[in-house]
């Protein structure tokens, strides 16, 4: 009898050294969440968002090691953005990273009190997202592409490429925050150059192909392709539709350019992504938003493929090649 006694006490004992380990892990401070909230798709913008990974862990910060991630993409879908914000608010997430502008008015919106970095390319201060590049007020921060404000240098880029070109085409699409600001910026640049503009709204995959059928109605000989993450998510189709329709286009991305596009001029976007990644960690460790400046790129790249050159029939002018930051062969 004695000897079943111990044997229980032993299992008791057991059961007891088990459960230990539990309760002190359960004690263990809750690992920080990073919400991250896109306009786009994963696929599309997946060295971007390596990118920002790359800028946590410059910060200390690795995804399942000692940050989690909470990921959203509105897939193209802007009236998305709202909800899945509003999710991510609700699931308390430590930090909220808002990298496209849309997905950054979303978040604006949704909290005040959770800590945001952005990264857009539309000026923060003109669409109410902070109230100082040097000192943003609240929760918020931003690093900045500096994506839209350079139309006019795009045009004035194409104009070079083509001087012949009588119209140039420009794709919009409307439902993008920043695209009437771009719009009227392009037009008062075409009209100081006596440069004629035929502009295209386009805000899903299916408008492309007719986009591109309008501009050939057009007679458009180079086109402007502006910013907007759409536009980013569906490079692969775009640059198909201009090498289809022989238009010579400019971007505004490398990214456009490393996979056959002919041009860009714009800052890095991934260097921005990194930035933001790196943002977010400091604040992890502690840091406000309303002590962490709105970084500005220091640096616009001209990136040329000289490979969709030849097959477009063009000649790069030796202005242009001189000046280019890449060229791709």
């Amino acid at each position: 009898m004695a000897i079943h006694i111990r044997r229980r006490e032993f299992v008791r004992t057991l059961g007891g050294a088990a459960a230990w380990p539990l309760t002190v892990h359960a004690q263990q401070p809750a690992m920080p969440v990073v919400g991250f909230l896109n306009s786009g798709t994963p696929a599309g913008l997946a060295h971007l968002k390596a990118a920002f990974h790359q800028g946590l862990s410059e910060a200390g910060y690795v995804e399942g090691r000692n940050v989690a991630m909470e990921n959203r993409w509105a897939e193209g879908q802007y009236d998305r953005l709202p909800a899945l914000a509003a999710d991510l608010v609700r699931r308390h997430v430590t930090v909220l990273a808002a990298t496209t502008t849309p997905a950054a008015l979303a978040a604006k919106r949704a909290t005040s009190t959770i800590p945001i970095v952005f990264t857009i390319g539309a000026d923060p201060i003109a669409i109410g997202l902070v109230d100082s590049l040097s000192r943003p007020s609240g929760n918020v921060t931003r690093v900045n592409n500096y994506l839209s404000d350079l139309g006019a240098k795009r045009l004035e880029l194409l104009r070079e490429l083509v001087p012949s070109a009588a119209v140039i085409g420009v794709l919009v699409n409307p439902n993008f925050p920043d695209a009437e600001s771009q719009s009227k910026d392009l037009k008062e640049a075409a009209r100081k150059l006596g440069q004629q503009l035929q502009i295209v709204n386009a805000n899903s995959e299916s408008d492309f192909d007719k986009a591109f059928s309008t501009f050939v109605q057009l007679q458009a000989r180079v086109l402007l392709v502006t910013v907007d993450p759409v536009f980013n998510s569906r490079r692969e189709q775009l640059i198909a539709l201009a090498a289809r329709h022989k238009i010579p286009a400019m971007y505004f991305g490398r990214e456009f350019v490393l996979a056959g596009g002919l041009m860009s001029y714009a800052s890095n976007l991934a260097d921005g992504y990194r930035q933001a990644g790196t943002y977010v960690g400091r604040i992890l460790k502690g840091a406000k938003p309303a002590d962490l400046p709105v970084v500005q790129p220091t640096k616009f790249e001209l990136v040329i493929n000289l490979k969709t050159a030849k097959e477009l029939g063009l000649t790069i002018p030796p202005g242009v090649l001189a000046i280019a930051d890449e060229v791709i062969e």
